[in-house]
């Protein structure tokens, strides 16, 4: 039930990433308040896919690889959403990272 409930705080904090912008596993963790529980914002993200309001493609590790795109359907479909939005994506990382980069702590009051 606590997992539950954290994978829902993650969501609610997921669906405010705006278009076009990126977040960290990490930056979602700590803004939360668990920072050191990256990895079960990861965990969250994978199971994100039975909603479909949940962009979890705008979420990936600290270095703006895409770590989770296995977990989407097709080889590049996460990169394919990402350069949608107009990010650019070269070797399954996020080009110009800061400048893509949405801090949850900073952005959300």
């Amino acid at each position: 039930m606590e997992n539950k409930n954290f994978f829902e705080r993650v969501y609610t904090v997921a669906k405010q990433i705006p278009f076009g912008r990126v977040t960290s596993y990490g930056a979602i963790a700590k803004y939360l308040g668990a920072a050191r529980s990256a990895r079960m914002v990861g965990y969250a993200m994978n199971g994100s896919h039975l909603q479909d309001d949940i962009p979890a493609h705008r979420v990936v590790n600290r270095k703006g690889v895409l770590t989770g795109k296995h977990h989407f359907q097709g080889t590049n479909l996460m990169q394919q959403l990402l350069e949608s939005e107009g990010v650019v994506v070269k070797d399954n990382q996020i080009q110009n990272f800061d400048k893509h980069f949405w801090d949850p702590s900073v952005e959300l009051l």
